[in-house]
């Protein structure tokens, strides 16, 4: 098991709620659990409650990714994938999925485990004004110009 290299505060708004854990000692994710039960039909998106709010060390940031499960067993996905959750912000964790099925509707229960927090650090850009950039093998190459998006 490895040991933690970060500690993040966190308050419990919901103490019938498990705080996230890591479901493996070698997972980057900590699932984050629904605080409100509902009913996502299809092709539609809800902002969910997880029950927690975080005090992430400065230099850190909170991504909100998608559970890989529910994305390929149901077409659950995280809209603003991932979300960021800044460091200052002690607010509630709240979660926006969204059901891509056409078809069928997804029951989200409260407890169940609706996306994964990776605690990971940052660095701050000094940005400065440059009249040209250096070349790069890519240059200005956007989607699709190393042939992974086809534009047809």
């Amino acid at each position: 098991m490895s040991e933690p290299s970060i500690s993040v505060a966190i308050k419990m708004l919901d103490p019938d709620l498990p705080v996230p854990s890591y479901a493996h000692p070698s997972d980057a994710g900590a699932d984050l659990h629904a605080r409100e039960s509902l009913v996502l039909e299809p092709g539609a998106r809800a902002l969910i409650p997880t029950g927690i709010a975080l005090a992430i060390p400065h230099g850190y940031v909170g991504l909100v990714h998608p559970r890989s499960g529910l994305a390929a067993n149901h077409g659950i996905t995280v809209v603003n994938a991932p979300g960021t959750v800044d460091a200052g912000y002690r607010g509630e964790i709240m979660v926006t999925l969204l059901n891509t099925d056409k078809s069928a509707a997804f029951e989200v229960n409260r407890g169940d485990r609706i996306a994964q927090l990776v605690i990971q650090k940052v660095e701050r850009a000094v940005f400065i004004e440059a009249d040209s950039l250096d070349d790069s093998a890519r240059g200005t190459g956007g989607f699709g110009s190393t042939g992974g998006f086809n534009s047809k």
